[in-house]
């Protein structure tokens, strides 16, 4: 399905083992218990018979048939510098012929007779313990070992990383507004995300999202077929921004006990960075808590493997488990997509601060000298490029699903080096203005839209994911070229504009995944494939970036009609659901609380609706799926100091 991030993949999960279960149904019938525990023990015989065997060679009576045993070598080396005693010195060594030391080569043999006879003796015994014991004990025991070895790929896992100093936070708490109307509408902000939260709680706990109608948990293939907890992941910064704290330690809890990434599962390299690393470092700088960065660095180097094509382009999926790859069967011959190998850098730009390992830095770097090299036909960089052969795919661009955060990371690189990337600040500048030039068009009735450039056609359609863009273009005004701040800030206002316009047009006053400029018709979905709302943030991101550069009140009030919107339509008892139609009076529910809605909906709303000072734009970036991560420096600090490239 060719949308980027936030919409579930509808493509079959790849085949393979389920993950292993070390819990007690990992023995689910006695019959199936009563096989192992036979296979155990008659391996333990057999393994006590071989050795017997091997054993009985070296009892046997020596005789000039027979070599004597001496470990294979007619010399053996031995590390010596005095060469008083018969010997050759070559490089420390001492070479003894084989007639030197009868005696010791004898006491040599003897040893290893001993050992062996202990050993086989030892085996012996503990085959018939074991034959003495029941099958109950010894499922105890094999289920004892499996717990050993997990605790040891544990301790593997969480090797100390070297202390950083933490970058200069500023506003992490508060943004209390002085107006009590913004107050209260800000505290219902917050109780919508604590019935998201509570019923997450309460009906889809670990699992990666909630069925909120049919009251279970629920997942997708873009999370692999285990239990990850997307949703307290994806949710932890914004119930700390919210002062929501015990929610917030319940969550820090589950991840501390439970998360783990051993799994033998197949996920989105893109949307496991996005929503588990971005998640877990904004955690991490909000709170201080070391747990949040242990994992978020156990997790990205099980992403690490995806690079290993013949470009360093990474896969789109990978397994944790095996590290093997692959790419979507859907997107043009096996090509990788930009948006998702071109949203990787804020957070492995952070990741080589965080662990002193240039690797991540690397890959992400990598990946841009190698789009600078290549041509882009009009200016544009298509959304597809083959990892195996370097080559662009179909040729279709769009600043919607498929391409759209790639040019978002541009910008916020060079914003969250404190401006000292200029050239991700130049990619960003050129791709604007051939974006600007062939995609961005004005409406027969003056609605200024993003279209989709396809094999040297415009498709005059834009989707909600392109709504983001007008925020992006306000956050970029700021150090455009040609003094053209004015003119980015306008563009801002013009495609916010725009994406309310789609909403207004609706019947539930809520935005449809895709809507045409054609003809007589403008900001209206026409199929009925895009007329859903799956609580999706994209207009209201865009909504509080021009809230933050302009103040216009209107940006506020736009907000509020979307918060009622979803309180009204998307709310159930047991929790927030998308619409199928967001047309129909009566619509119907898709029954998916989606992850994003608690990490980027939710909280963009909450941030309209509080001061500036909370989480303030000349302190924090936001990653795509609104984590804030603070300034680092990456163009100095990262590469001089954390680095020393």
């Amino acid at each position: 399905q060719p949308v980027r991030r936030k919409t579930p993949f509808k493509e079959p999960a790849a085949g393979g083992l389920p993950p292993l279960n070390l819990g007690a149904s990992a023995f689910p019938h006695h019959r199936a218990t009563l096989r192992l525990s036979e296979k155990f023990i008659l391996l333990l015989i057999l393994s006590a018979f071989i050795t017997l065997c091997f054993g009985a060679f070296f009892f046997l009576p020596d005789s000039s048939k027979h070599k004597r045993f001496d470990l294979g070598l007619e010399d053996v080396l031995i590390p010596h510098v005095d060469t008083s005693k018969g010997g050759k010195n070559l490089g420390g060594f001492l070479i003894h012929g084989q007639g030197h030391d009868e005696h010791r080569h004898r006491e040599e043999e003897e040893r290893l007779r001993n050992k062996i006879r202990a050993d086989h003796e030892k085996a012996l015994e503990e085959a018939k313990e074991k034959l003495k014991k029941s099958r109950d004990e010894i499922q105890a025991e094999i289920q004892t070992e499996k717990n050993k070895v997990v605790q040891e790929l544990k301790k593997k896992d969480s090797k100390p990383l070297p202390p950083v100093p933490l970058p200069n936070l500023i506003g992490i708490n508060s943004g209390e507004p002085a107006d009590p109307d913004i107050r209260e509408k800000r505290n219902k902000i917050k109780e919508m995300m604590k019935h998201a939260w509570d019923n997450y709680r309460q009906y889809g706990w670990g699992h990666n999202e909630l069925k909120p109608i049919a009251r279970k948990g629920h997942s997708t293939n873009i999370f692999g077929n285990s239990q990850m907890g997307a949703t307290i992941v994806d949710a932890l910064d914004t119930l700390y921004i919210m002062g929501l704290h015990d929610e917030f330690r319940e969550g820090q809890e589950w991840i501390d006990k439970n998360l783990d990434f051993s799994v033998n599962s197949e996920v989105s390299v893109f949307e496991v960075n996005i929503r588990f690393i971005g998640g877990l470092l904004a955690a991490y700088y909000l709170s201080g808590q070391e747990v949040f960065k242990i994992k978020a660095v156990q997790l990205a180097g099980k992403l690490l493997p995806a690079f290993n094509t013949p470009t360093g382009i990474p896969w789109a999926m990978v397994n944790l488990k095996s590290g093997v790859g692959r790419n979507w069967g859907w997107a043009s011959a096996g090509s990788s997509i930009l948006a998702e190998f071109g949203t990787l850098h804020m957070e492995f730009v952070h990741l080589s601060y965080l662990t002193g390992d240039p690797v991540y830095y690397n890959k992400v770097m990598h990946i841009r000298k190698l789009l600078q090299k290549m041509d882009r036909p009009n200016g544009l960089y298509p959304n597809y490029l083959n990892p195996r052969t370097g080559r662009w795919g179909q040729h279709h661009t769009s600043v919607g699903g498929l391409g759209d955060s790639f040019y978002e990371y541009l910008l916020k690189a060079w914003l969250m080096s404190d401006k000292m990337d200029t050239e991700a600040r130049k990619m960003y500048d050129d791709a604007i203005e051939a974006i600007e030039k062939h995609l961005i068009r004005k409406s027969n009735g003056g609605l200024t839209f993003i279209g989709e450039w396809k094999n040297g056609h415009l498709e005059r359609k834009m989707g909600h994911l392109t709504c983001f863009a007008g925020g992006m273009f306000a956050l970029g005004a700021d150090g455009s070229r040609d003094d053209k701040a004015g003119h980015y800030l306008q563009l801002g206002a013009e495609i916010a504009h725009t994406c309310h316009e789609s909403y207004d047009r609706t019947t539930l006053k809520l935005g449809p995944e895709a809507f045409k400029f054609d003809g007589g018709v403008e900001a209206v979905a026409v199929r009925q494939n895009e007329k859903y709302y799956i609580l999706r943030p994209e207009v209201i991101e865009t909504y509080w970036y021009m809230w933050r550069f302009t103040h216009d009140p209107k940006y506020r009030q736009w907000g509020w009609e979307a918060t009622q919107a979803i309180d009204k339509y998307c709310r159930v008892s047991g929790g927030f659901s998308g619409v199928k139609d967001v047309y129909s009076s009566s619509p119907t529910y898709d029954d998916v609380q989606q992850s994003f809605f608690l990490a980027e909906t939710l909280k963009y709303l909450y941030l309209l609706f509080s001061s500036d000072d909370l989480l303030p734009l000349d302190n924090w970036v936001f990653n795509t799926e609104a984590h804030p991560l603070p300034l680092n420096q990456a163009s100095t600090g990262v590469r001089n100091e954390a680095l020393h490239i």
